[in-house]
């Protein structure tokens, strides 16, 4: 009689010790397994090429994945949750607002006001549902010291929520390295599970990256590096159904003769992982313009709005 698999201890090849060490890495459920490579599995808990195939495909068994019909992934696309920017421009141009199950992307140049969205976000996920939020708390993994809780405190007010209570649903971390925020995101499952967390914010995602990985000899290590943090915030987002949204810095492509140069960094792995980009540039005043770049089922679009005391808000 097959053993019938419920728990990383009952799939074939891994034993007390080896479940310690994948447990302790923060592979902790049959669905971080299932989602795994053969690799990771062989650096974490020194498994054998062959028993970590074994053990990826009885994950994959246990939880049936494979095929499944496009009525059926239809039913998943309703638990997609919407995120209201504050802004009704905004949210039209982004089909509603933040999705959650994807990572959403925003670059832009210095005072373009992208970690005015991660303030916004940050505030607006914890209205209720009937309000466009996620009624829910949210992590905040900041890698260039830019937090300021004085800006919840003046977003919070506005939205008609209790300032105190809403900075305490707001998790931050100081990332100081590129690899003590890869730490962070992959420690993050238990916090979204035990905090009620809807939002996970990177601001920014390729500043560490940047600083530490210099010169075009060590950009295939930078890649490979910043593929698997994508990865991670990918999973975690489609698996605990949540939003990731991740601020991005830019660069001035010299081979661009007409147009804007402007493009973001971190190449096709940052491009690929990001389901939604948007392109945020400064305009007159506190006016801002946000130009949607790439998205899965929506047409390319801007959207004109204001960044005020309050926080994002229409003209």
């Amino acid at each position: 009689m097959t053993k019938e698999i419920k728990k990383i201890e009952d799939l074939p090849g891994v034993g007390p010790q080896a479940s310690e060490k994948l447990i302790a890495a923060g592979y902790k459920t049959l669905e971080n397994i299932a989602v795994a490579s053969p690799k990771e599995l062989k650096e974490i808990a020194g498994l054998g090429d062959g028993t970590s195939d074994k053990a990826i495909k009885a994950a994959r068994e246990a939880l049936e994945m494979g095929y499944e019909t496009a009525s059926a992934l239809a039913e998943k696309r309703k638990l997609v949750g919407k995120l209201t920017m504050g802004s009704a421009e905004v949210d039209n141009l982004i089909g509603g607002g933040i999705e959650t199950q994807s990572i959403t992307e925003i670059y832009g140049k210095f005072a373009s006001g992208k970690t005015q969205w991660c303030f916004q976000t940050a505030v607006t996920v914890q209205l209720p549902k009937e309000k466009g939020g996620l009624d829910g708390s949210c992590l905040y993994i900041d890698s260039e010291n830019s937090f300021r809780p004085e800006r919840i405190v003046a977003i919070a007010e506005s939205q008609g929520l209790d300032p105190e209570e809403a900075l305490k649903n707001i998790f931050v971390a100081r990332a100081y390295t590129s690899d003590h925020q890869m730490l962070l995101a992959e420690n993050a499952e238990d916090m979204v599970k035990n905090k009620n967390v809807k939002l996970l914010i990177v601001d920014s995602l390729m500043a560490q990256f940047r600083s530490e990985f210099v010169g075009r000899g060590t950009l295939a290590e930078r890649q490979q590096k910043l593929n698997k943090h994508m990865r991670t915030l990918q999973k975690l987002a489609e698996m605990s159904n949540i939003a990731v949204l991740v601020t991005n810095q830019v660069m001035e492509r010299p081979d661009i003769m007409f147009g804007d140069p402007t493009a973001p960094v971190g190449g096709n792995v940052v491009a690929h992982a990001s389901k939604t980009r948007l392109y945020l540039r400064k305009s007159k005043e506190d006016k801002r313009v946000a130009k949607l770049v790439d998205s899965p089922s929506l047409p390319d679009g801007e959207a004109i709005y204001r960044v005020t005391e309050q926080g994002i808000v229409d003209l």
